[in-house]
C-alpha cells in the first residue's frame, strides 16, 4: 500500500472539516423542532409574540449557563411529565413575568 504524500493531507483535512461541519448541522435540524415546540409552549404561557418568545428561551438559557436546545428539551419534556429542572423553573417563571412585561396589551 503507497504512503500518503503530503499533497494527500490538504484534501483529508477538508473531508474531516467537512464530517465535523455536517455533524454540527445535522445537530442544528434535529434540535430546530425540540426548539420550535419549546417557543409554541411559552407562547401559550406567555401569552406573547413568536420573537419575544425566542427571547424568553435565550434569556432562561443565559441566565441558567445551559444551551437553548438543552431548555426546550427540557421544556418540552414537561409535556411528557417530566418536571422541570428547579433552576430553569426559577429563571423560566422570571423570564415570563419580564415578558408580560414588555409584551404590548
Amino acid at each position: 500500500m503507497p504512503l500518503a504524500s503530503a499533497g494527500d493531507a490538504e484534501p483529508t483535512l477538508e473531508v474531516l472539516e467537512l464530517c465535523v461541519q455536517c455533524a454540527q448541522l445535522r445537530r442544528a435540524l434535529d434540535s430546530r423542532a425540540t426548539i420550535d415546540q419549546a417557543r409554541g409552549m411559552v407562547m401559550a404561557l406567555a401569552p406573547c409574540s413568536c420573537g419575544k418568545a425566542w427571547d424568553v428561551l435565550v434569556d432562561v438559557s443565559q441566565h441558567c449557563n445551559v444551551k437553548l436546545r438543552d431548555v426546550a428539551t427540557a421544556l418540552v419534556a414537561t409535556a411528557e411529565g417530566e418536571p422541570l429542572p428547579a433552576e430553569l423553573r426559577r429563571a423560566l417563571r422570571l423570564a415570563l413575568r419580564r415578558c408580560r412585561l414588555t409584551e404590548p396589551t
